[in-house]
């Protein structure tokens, strides 16, 4: 019973600052606003990690490949600490293979993390077309990069916007992909995957 609940509460925590750091990465990919006090909070809260590894692992054309880099490593830590207590003592594990779980895991919620925003801006632009929350403004920019090359081939049809529809379909798909990944690296058979 105890090691479930450490490893709930492992879930809980890495899953939160994993998001945390995501949205830093997906934050820089969409060029939102760094002044948004939402975005000010990931930034405060991605930041003492992330120093030194810009120092090793510079950003390239709005990439920025420390925050994946930052990700890779918590998905890592939390992955041995659960199957640390899981087992009793620290796994002997194949580094290859914790990367590749690491790498399926981080991908699986970048996927969540657009699904979940795509349907935050349907929902809002039904309630509150006109409003300029911070969280608002903050979440159509973050999707931004996925919705527009999808506007750009299917133009709205008076006014319905069907992009959407055609995001979610593509979101779900690769959510298929990436489950099949995590068979391939063998995540989805001891119970850790997505």
């Amino acid at each position: 019973m105890l090691a479930d609940i450490v490893i709930t509460v492992l879930q809980i925590l890495s899953t939160f600052y994993l998001t945390l750091v995501l949205l830093r990465f997906m934050l820089q990919l969409a060029r939102a606003d760094f002044y948004n006090p939402i975005s000010q909070f990931v930034v405060k809260a991605t930041n003492p990690p992330l120093k030194p590894l810009r120092r090793v692992i510079p950003g390239i054309g709005g990439f920025d490949g420390a925050s994946i880099v930052l990700a890779l490593i918590v998905q890592s830590i939390t992955f041995l600490l659960i199957i640390a207590a899981l087992t009793g003592g620290l796994p002997a594990i194949n580094p290859l293979t914790l990367l590749a779980w690491s790498a399926v895991t981080v991908l699986g919620l970048i996927i969540k993390i657009y699904f979940w925003s795509v349907l935050a801006v349907v929902i809002i632009s039904w309630v509150a077309p006109t409003s300029n929350h911070p969280a608002i403004a903050l979440v159509v920019q973050i999707t931004e990069p996925v919705m527009r090359p999808v506007r750009n081939v299917i133009p709205s049809l008076g006014g319905l916007d069907l992009s959407p529809i055609i995001v979610f379909l593509l979101l779900n798909v690769a959510t298929v992909v990436v489950s099949h990944m995590a068979q391939a690296v063998g995540l989805s058979s001891i119970g850790l995957g997505l």
